[in-house]
Parts: structure tokens; C-alpha cells; sequence
């Protein structure tokens, strides 16, 4: 009797944790699984109509609600999940997304946009198959070309949270954030061959108060590229390799609209095998404009090309109109406690604007070497209010300086 009463007190707490998950008694959320929309896993069937059914019941629940995907492989055409919602949104991916073969003809494949209050993780995997297309795409020689597709675009987010993701050979950049505000990004994982073209990492413009932090980013891109209209943002704790370094810019190639970049701090990151390290660009005939209040803080470079360097003449498709100097203002930025190896003769480059000079630029123990071994040099122009501070003979020489610190 003892053991058929154990039994069936087994069964009764089994059904009961069944009816609980299907009642979406999962931390407070309703679940909404996209299986049970009609989506299926088995790598073949494109799913965008089921993810849009279960999107939109979840966004119309007042609560709590999650948007569930289960492990396996699941297809899906270009999707916009859209907001507002009436509660807290959680997407929670678990298995693994695939774009529907003809995506290329789009420029957006998985976007949020108008969400207040949203998480996504899981520890699922965006797959973008970008080796499929980018040999076919020409936006490098083509700049009226049709761009590929971005894996993740993040859009009017308000407080959300993008942790344990990973995303893998995006088609153009791997995460796209644009008017968001208050936005945690952790443990990400986004990767594409070093020679993969325009795969940046993360790119952030128009957004504020951006925190990314214990991320693991190797591109044929920027690592995290930051762009006009972004302003406090805080990066820490990043891997950065392959790729071309953690960029400010570029900045000023927008016609007649004034640029900014306000309040950016790099600290705690390692670059390892890439073309730059901390990098501010801007384009030579460049609108007004003002990158300052940056701080760059105990950064490890492991045979980086440009460890440091300020770009203010930068022309990515030559040729370039290099007559009229870049009018973007850069300044109050601070680079400090930065050591390691640097692939260049130079390793700091600051390549400053004759009509608005760079000002109040602090070097304070960089301690650089050549991957070879040798000593290393630096090369300063058209910089106003320029403080170097070291407490280590190793503190790099600044050369060809042009009397303007």
C-alpha cells in the first residue's frame, strides 16, 4: 500500500508540474510555446507565421508573458515582432534560427521594435549562413548596392536584457540597436571568419545608457561599433578578435546632420588579432559634429595592428575628398593603463582635424611593444592640451609632434 500510495503521489506532483508549465507558471510568466502555434523544428519548414501567432498572443496578455522556442532548427523569412505589448516580454530561444533561403533580397531578418520592458536569451543560437552570400554581395565596390541581412535589430527597446545568445556568420552585422534606451547585453557570443565582409559585431546608433559586458565578439567588422546619436555607453569585460577593434564612428559622412557621440567607456577588454584596437574615426570633409567624454581603461592588445588611434582623415573608399578637414570635435578623452603588442612601428596614432584639433587628450601608462619585440613609436598631429603620464620607462615616445600639445 505504501508504495502505491508513493506512486501515485509521483504522478500527482508529475500532472501537477504539467499543468503548471502549461499554465506558463514559469517565473511568473505565461508561456507561450511556438510549437503549439504550429511551428516545427526539423530545419525545412519556414515557421514565421507560427513565431507571429505566439508573438502576438504574448503581447496581448497583461502580465508577464514568454515566447518560447524549444530546442531544434527552425526557419524563418525576414520578421518584425512588434510592440507595444501590455507586459513584460521575455524570448526565450533555445534552439537554433535559420534564415528562409531567399532572405537576401532583405536587410532585416529578426527585429523587435516598440518594447518596453523585454529579455531575450536562452542560450539559443541565430545562425545567418552569411558564407552563402557574401561572396555574392558587392556593397565593398557597390555603395548603391542592396546590404544583406542583419541577424538581430533591436529597435525602440526601452529596459531590456540580451544575455547567453550567440549568433554565428550573420549575413551583415550579427546586432543592430537603434533608439534603445537602458539596454543590458551579456554573455553573448558572436562570431564570423576574420575576412567575412561588413559582419560587425554590435552596432549601436541613436541609443543611450547601453551597457554590453562579458562578451566574446570575433568579426570581419568592428567588434562594437558606436554611431551617431549614442550616448553613455558602457563596455566591459569584452573578447574582441578577429576584427577591427571596438570603433567610435565613423562619424560625419551624413550630409548636412550635425553627429555625436557622448560618454563612452571601454574598460577590462582584450583585443587579440585585430586590425585596430580603440579606434575614433571620422571622414575628411566631414558636417559638424562631437565625440567626447571617452575613457579607455586596462586594456589588454595582443598583436593588434593600431592599438590606439584617432582617424580623423578616415577614407574606407578611396578615392575620398580630402581637401576640406574633418569638422568633428574630439576631446576629453582618456586612454589609460593600456599594454600589450602591437603589429605597426606606430602604436598610437593621433591623426587629429587642422580646423578643429583634438582636445584634452590624456595618455597615462600605455606600455606598448612591437609582436617582434622591438620598441614602438607614436605619431601625434593637430592636437590642443595633450598630457602624457607615466610611471614606467616603457611609456612609449611620441614622435612627429607637431607643436600644437
Amino acid at each position: 500500500m505504501g508504495l502505491i500510495l508513493a506512486f501515485a503521489r509521483v504522478l500527482f506532483l508529475t500532472l501537477l508540474l504539467v499543468w503548471f508549465a502549461d499554465a506558463g507558471a514559469n517565473n511568473g510568466y505565461k508561456v507561450f510555446n511556438v510549437k503549439k502555434f504550429g511551428a516545427v523544428s526539423d530545419g525545412k519548414t519556414e515557421n514565421s507565421k507560427a513565431f507571429l501567432k505566439a508573438w502576438t498572443e504574448a503581447c496581448r496578455w497583461h502580465g508577464r508573458a514568454m515566447v518560447l522556442i524549444p530546442r531544434g532548427v527552425y526557419i524563418l523569412d525576414s520578421v518584425l515582432f512588434l510592440g507595444e505589448c501590455n507586459g513584460y516580454m521575455a524570448f526565450i530561444l533555445k534552439g537554433v534560427l535559420k534564415p528562409k533561403r531567399s532572405l537576401q533580397t532583405c536587410d532585416q531578418w529578426i527585429t523587435f521594435r516598440y518594447i518596453k520592458g523585454f529579455l531575450l536569451g536562452g542560450g539559443g543560437t541565430l545562425d545567418g549562413e552569411g558564407y552563402k552570400y557574401w561572396n555574392r554581395s558587392d556593397c565593398l565596390r557597390n555603395h548603391n548596392c542592396h546590404p544583406l541581412a542583419i541577424s538581430l535589430r533591436l529597435e525602440f527597446i526601452q529596459n531590456g536584457r540580451v544575455s547567453h545568445i550567440r549568433s554565428i556568420n550573420s549575413q551583415n552585422a550579427h546586432v543592430s540597436l537603434f533608439g534603445c534606451v537602458n539596454l543590458n547585453m551579456s554573455n553573448l557570443r558572436l562570431s564570423a571568419p576574420g575576412d567575412s565582409p561588413n559582419t560587425d559585431g554590435i552596432k549601436i546608433g541613436s541609443s543611450e545608457e547601453i551597457q554590453i559586458s562579458k562578451t566574446r565578439i570575433g568579426t570581419g567588422d568592428d567588434c562594437v561599433a558606436i554611431l551617431s546619436g549614442s550616448k553613455n555607453i558602457h563596455i566591459s569585460q569584452v573578447q574582441c578578435g578577429p576584427g577591427h577593434g571596438i570603433s567610435v564612428g565613423s562619424m560625419g559622412g551624413k550630409g548636412s546632420v550635425t553627429e555625436s557621440v557622448v560618454g563612452v567607456t571601454v574598460k577590462d577588454c582584450t583585443f587579440n588579432g585585430t586590425s585596430d584596437g580603440a579606434r575614433i574615426k571620422t571622414w575628411a570633409s566631414s558636417t559638424d559634429g562631437v565625440a567626447s567624454n571617452f575613457i579607455y581603461e586596462n586594456i589588454r592588445m595582443m598583436n593588434v595592428g593600431n592599438p590606439i588611434i584617432i582617424d580623423q582623415d578616415y577614407c574606407p573608399y578611396p578615392p575620398c575628398d580630402m581637401k576640406n578637414p574633418s569638422r568633428i570635435q574630439i576631446k576629453d578623452i582618456t586612454f589609460n593603463n593600456i599594454w600589450g603588442t602591437s603589429e605597426s612601428d606606430v602604436a598610437v596614432t593621433l591623426n587629429c582635424s587642422r580646423t578643429v584639433p583634438c582636445k584634452n587628450i590624456r595618455l597615462k601608462d600605455i606600455n606598448l611593444f612591437h609582436g617582434s619585440g622591438g620598441s614602438v613609436s607614436s605619431l601625434c598631429s593637430n592636437v590642443r592640451d595633450l598630457e602624457l603620464w607615466s610611471a614606467s620607462s616603457s611609456f612609449i615616445d611620441l614622435v612627429a609632434f607637431d607643436g600644437h600639445g
